[in-house]
């Protein structure tokens, strides 16, 4: 480095370097400054001071110095290097690994290079490069012990659990008798567990086993070691010695649920899913009851019990469990026994032990069989229990009654308000919702869980205004909006967006999704400093796992609903291109191609200036707050389109759609959604068979999913609409379409019409396969309308085959009861059939706004403030529209003060 120089210039040069390393961006330019004044085209340190602009900041000018200094010196691996390390700063990985290896063929051997070469190829997952790179460097270094434990994980994370022990054993034997010192021994004692685990990996149990016998007393994490110690014994059969350890994990901690199960395992009453015996019932419960004894403080002793019995044994452990928490007051009892509705009969079980504790505790004021007095609010914790119930079970008007007696027995108790917000947005009053949420929120202002409940009800009726004020309250000062996207709020960011997207303003709505889309691009971009940093602490365990978890990262719920909801807009876009760029597009048509260019490039000039101008304004204002090292405070990004139009002047909304399906297609492959999608977006682009994929993968996923029988009718509809093959490419389509159809089963030997009547016959009780049948009727056969619509009208809601105490629960679901609404008014375009779908629905829910039920805050608000035309998510919507200053953000439930219940 530095070795064209004179001794003067070469000394300042390795000042440049250690500037760098140290922070020091000022003196670092300084000193090229001073190299440059003699020597002004010198490579390498043309090449650092754009390595040290480019951490003050000034990218534009280091990536200028930096390729000046490379044309100037292309047989410099420092000036490669350098190039690497910007490229890498600014996440163009694979550029980066293409200048490091340049960097290597001038000096192969530098220890440097490669290891920041190793550090992108396990970022970018190119494993057997990593493997390689990883190689030599302990060939160079083998003294070093991080290039033997980065070495053994290249050959893990590449499928070579063997080689990995090997080389582990390997370092092992380079080691003294006394290693590790007092100051490593933990790090040891995690590669020691590290390679007991790939032992594990690799099926070598008794090898394991031996190895953690041998290896105990260098193990500082007992607590990972008894468990995994627990866990291998009970895989070998072991299962006496597997038990003894997991009752005394439990003795440690008689809460963990793991230990049970464990525990379960090693007794031989375990059950992947959760079905016993007669026998296995009575040995768990007698189980159970021992342990009760010895651990009568834990929680999960008399929890766990709940999942396996039945009947009247289920009763008195339920009832056991309950009493206590009731007395306490502990609100989360029902998000606790919740999972226990899906075991048939359980739910009318507690529906009949709830109803008799506030019985007997309104009667008497003490629980059943007892004397002795009840403390006043376990009566207030019982009704707020009863009302979770019946919400759960579809009987809203019962739950309100229920919250309404508990909030007029204790009228400060907060969580009483959320349960009714939340009882009122299952009914469909979203708008009444939102109020509750709001006045929970107001009783404690410094909750930031109530803020963001209350955020998330004014979001879903549609008050985005009001929403944003009331959530930057728990945002820092100044931007407070572009807060919520640094701290990642992306349950706000998608709320919002499917707001927007109801509301048909597609380009904020896109923006949001897109927003929650670059919150995982960070988020797989973070995990690089963990590359080094995990092998240097040796958290060897936790690094592989984190890896693992990001290969599957966009899998994740939350970035399927933002690719969804993105994959909408675009095709929406298509469907109804946006008026001025569709006018703007004409004009540019009519243009000759040499005048289309220019314009296209005046426009990008054009846009490109304005950020430049945004950009050193908000330089000049930040210059002023300078680090003492030279770098500036960070400034916030200038958002140039913060209402997303730009978004929306796509040249091919469908090609832009199909990055996002390929995502959703590679990590989400058993959705539902996704091929759903995926035939939605080819049937648009005309791609025949990639639609016809999506419709087979749909039929292997749910056959009798109203929208897969959607899909099926509407493809092969399409199909024979095509006139007959001409080219050779639509002879193949062809040819592929006939060999594959015979391996549909609906299709044998029917017509469509067929098909379709069969799949009525076969659903004709449920209301969304009617609807698909009716849609798909009108589809083949455009002039049976009226039938059409007649097959959704003939549909009857019948009652849910549930014993409930206090009255029938019918099968139709408020969504259900929308969509096909929209069905009727969209799709059939009748307005005579969607107005009577409505009114008939409005009985079945007199609680919500969409259908205008007679106990809604809409019909409230028509009545007394003469409202007629009340919007479809409730009317503080409309409210805010008309007045959005009205609003204040210490609660407003007074606006709801006349709605009865």
């Amino acid at each position: 480095m530095g070795s064209s120089l004179p001794p003067k210039e070469a000394n300042l040069f390795k000042v440049i370097v250690k500037s760098y390393e140290t922070k020091q961006y000022k003196k670092g330019l300084k000193s090229a400054d001073a190299i440059l004044r003699k020597f002004p085209e010198h490579g390498e340190t043309l090449s650092m001071k754009g390595l040290i602009l480019n951490c003050m900041d000034r990218k534009s000018e280091a990536y200028e110095l930096v390729r000046r200094g490379l044309k100037n010196d292309l047989k410099s691996h420092v000036c490669w290097h350098v190039y690497g390390l910007l490229y890498r700063s600014d996440r163009e990985y694979r550029e980066a690994i293409k200048c490091y290896r340049n960097a290597l063929k001038i000096d192969p051997d530098n220890i440097e290079i490669l290891r920041d070469l190793s550090l992108l190829q396990a970022q970018m997952r190119d494993l057997t490069g990593f493997v390689e790179t990883r190689q030599q460097l302990l060939t160079l270094k083998p003294n070093h012990r991080m290039n033997w434990i980065g070495f053994a994980v290249s050959h893990h994370l590449n499928s070579n659990g063997s080689k990995a022990i090997e080389i582990l054993e390997a370092y092992e034997g380079t080691l003294e008798d006394d290693y590790p010192p007092e100051n490593e021994r933990y790090e040891h004692g995690e590669m020691l567990l590290y390679k007991i685990s790939l032992l594990e990996e690799c099926g070598r149990l008794d090898k394991a086993l031996e190895e953690m016998h041998k290896k105990e007393p260098k193990i500082v994490d007992k607590l990972a070691f008894k468990e995994q110690m627990a866990s291998m014994l009970a895989n070998l059969g072991r299962l006496e010695e597997g038990e003894k350890i997991y009752r005394s994990l439990l003795f440690m901690n008689s809460d963990n649920y793991r230990y049970f199960m464990g525990l379960q395992k090693c007794l031989g009453l375990y059950s992947e899913k959760g079905q016993y015996t007669s026998d296995e019932v009575e040995r768990l419960g007698a189980l159970y009851n021992s342990l009760k004894e010895q651990y009568s403080w834990s929680s999960a002793v008399k929890r766990i019990p709940l999942d396996f019995l039945e009947g009247d044994e289920f009763r008195e452990a339920a009832d056991f469990y309950i009493r206590p928490l009731l007395t306490k007051g502990v609100p989360s009892l029902f998000s606790d026994l919740s999972p226990l509705y899906d075991h048939p009969g359980k739910a009318c079980i507690l529906e009949q032990l709830f109803l008799q504790l506030e019985d007997s505790i309104k009667k008497t004021g003490c629980f059943p069989g007892r004397t002795q007095k009840e403390p006043p609010s376990t009566l207030m914790w019982t009704l707020f229990l009863v009302s979770q119930h019946y919400d759960r079970r579809g009987q809203q008007d019962i739950a309100l009654a229920k919250i309404d007696e508990a909030i007029e027995h204790t009228p400060t108790v907060i969580d009483l308000y959320s349960v009714k917000g939340r009882i009122l947005e299952h009914a469909g009053d979203l708008a009444a919702a939102a109020a509750l949420a709001d006045e929970a929120r107001s009783m404690d202002l410094a909750d930031r869980y109530l803020n963001s409940e209350c955020v998330m009800r004014m979001l879903q009726a549609d008050q985005v205004g009001l929403a944003e004020k009331t959530a930057v309250l728990f945002t820092k000062d100044g931007d407070q909006h572009n807060n919520l996207h640094d701290m990642q709020c992306m349950w706000y960011e998608l709320a919002s967006g499917e707001s927007y997207f109801r509301q048909g303003d597609l380009g904020r709505a896109l923006k949001m999704f897109l927003a929650v889309e670059k919150h995982y691009a960070d988020m797989t971009e973070d995990q690089f400093d963990f590359h080094s940093y995990c092998l240097r602490k040796m958290t060897l365990r936790a690094y592989v796992s984190m890896l693992k978890f990001q290969d599957k990262l966009h899998s994740h719920e939350y970035f399927r609903k933002a690719a969804a909801g993105a994959i909408r807009c675009y095709m929406k876009l298509h469907d109804s291109p946006i008026k001025a760029t569709t006018e703007e597009g004409d004009e540019m048509s009519k243009l000759p191609p040499s005048q289309r260019k220019k314009l296209r490039q005046k426009q990008k000039k054009a846009e490109a200036r304005a950020k430049k101008e945004a950009e050193e304004k908000t330089e000049e204002e930040t210059t002023s707050g300078s680090s003492k090292s030279g770098k500036r405070q960070h400034a916030r990004p200038v958002d140039l389109d913060p209402h997303g139009e730009k978004l929306l002047q796509v040249e091919d909304p469908l090609l832009e759609a199909t990055k996002y399906l390929k995502l959703l297609q590679s990590n989400s492959a058993s959705s539902l959604e996704t091929h759903i999608l995926s035939f939605e977006l080819n049937m648009r682009k005309q791609r025949i068979l990639l639609a016809f994929q999506a419709v087979k993968k749909l039929l292997k996923l749910d056959e009798n999913d109203p929208d897969c029988h959607r899909c099926l009718i509407r493809f092969f509809h399409k199909v024979s609409s095509f006139p007959s093959p001409r080219t050779d490419t639509e002879k193949l389509i062809w040819s592929v379409l006939e060999s594959e159809q015979p391996d549909i089963s609906q299709l044998h030997g029917k017509s469509l019409i067929e098909v379709n009547r069969s799949f009525l016959e076969k659903h004709k009780d449920s209301l969304m396969h009617r609807a698909a049948a009716a849609e798909m009727l009108l589809v083949l056969e455009p002039e049976k309308k009226l039938e059409a619509i007649k097959l959704i009208e003939d549909s009857t809601n019948k009652l849910a085959p549930v014993d409930g105490v206090l009255g029938p629960v019918r099968e139709w679901i408020l969504d259900e009861c929308i969509a096909v609404h929209k069905l009727l008014e969209t799709v059939f375009i009748d307005k005579d059939a969607a107005s009577r779908w409505k009114a008939r629905c409005a009985e079945y829910f007199p609680y919500s706004t969409y259908f205008g039920g007679c106990r809604s805050s809409a019909v409230a608000y028509s009545v007394n403030d003469n409202v007629q035309n009340a919007p479809e998510n409730g009317v503080l919507a409309y409210q805010e529209a008309k007045n959005e200053d009205s609003h204040s953000l210490n609660g407003k439930l007074h606006a709801f003060k006349d709605l009865t219940i």
